[in-house]
């Protein structure tokens, strides 16, 4: 069982290696069956966006390394465009999804602009908690955004990051706002919890400053910064997934170890099906302009 095939739209695509390991429970056929049903919400999540896939040819164990280039051997029907001077793949359909799960591509990295423009189609707030026994503070920081996006009547829509912390993505109208723009508006926000439960959270970018708080990463949602996308596998050992969830499952309960790729794969809500319709409806320049005419920093 060295080489078999699956026909994707009328496409080939190879699978070499099925029952390799990529996690110490997981073989690369199972990862496969993982990307071709989880396809349909996690396409979306890449659409036109630049790839940055971690590679791991000898399962999560072993040497990991990030690609950016489309390498030469990738076969015709792989897109690609010219992105900061990297010829980057752009995974818009299953069978270049899958053709990367054949190649061990574990991680999917994507920017928050898509290839055609400098501005972002998002915004994305990073909770990272100093070590996984302290993600309570990334769901009471979660929490606290959620009622400020209330206030603002903004929408906003959380993931789990697959490792130890939670992300905020807050879809914005395309080409519309700059990076300073929406930086204007993190910064704030960042600012604004900081000040309130300073024993909790912090903006300091020195490890060795935060003293056990959550970092609270702004500075991360940036022209060329890239985010895990949306429903992407981890290359942690337990095959934990960047798992979209409904803010009702936001609870002093929730923990990573329950969004498994067996877990998300049975999971029949997609907490992210509203992403592109809320976009053009969000009442972001208001909050811009009040920002601005108020010079917060």
């Amino acid at each position: 069982m060295g080489h078999h095939t699956i026909i994707v739209n009328d496409i080939e695509v190879g699978i070499t290696n099925p029952d390799k390991m990529l996690w110490p429970s997981i073989t690369k056929a199972e990862y496969l069956t993982y990307l071709s049903t989880i396809a349909p919400l996690m396409l979306p999540g890449l659409h036109n966006k630049p790839l940055t896939v971690i590679r791991f040819p000898d399962g999560v164990d072993g040497e990991a390394f990030y690609q950016r280039n489309c390498p030469d051997y990738a076969p015709d029907y792989i897109q690609t465009v010219q992105y900061e001077d990297h010829n980057q793949i752009v995974c818009s359909d299953l069978q270049t999804l899958l053709w990367l799960g054949n190649q061990a591509a574990i991680e999917f990295h994507v920017p928050f602009s898509t290839y055609d423009t400098e501005k972002p189609s998002e915004i994305v707030f990073d909770l990272d908690p100093p070590s996984k026994h302290d993600f309570h503070l990334a769901i009471k920081a979660a929490q606290q955004i959620k009622t400020i996006l209330d206030q603002l009547q903004l929408i906003g829509f959380i993931k789990l990051s697959g490792n130890k912390g939670i992300q905020i993505h807050i879809p914005l109208p395309y080409k519309t706002y700059s990076y300073d723009q929406t930086k204007r508006f993190t910064r704030f926000i960042a600012n604004y919890l900081t000040e309130v439960d300073p024993d909790s959270f912090t903006t300091e970018r020195l490890k060795e400053k935060r003293k056990g708080r959550l970092y609270i990463d702004y500075v991360q949602h940036a022209a060329g910064k890239t985010i895990i996308a949306p429903f992407s596998a981890r290359g942690n050992t337990e095959g934990l997934i960047a798992a979209p969830i409904e803010w009702d499952e936001l609870t002093s309960t929730l923990t990573p170890k329950d969004y498994t790729m067996k877990d998300v794969s049975k999971r029949t809500i997609n907490p992210f099906s509203e992403f592109d319709v809320v976009r053009h409806k969000q009442p972001f320049k208001p909050i811009l302009d009040w920002l601005t005419t108020n010079k917060t920093e």
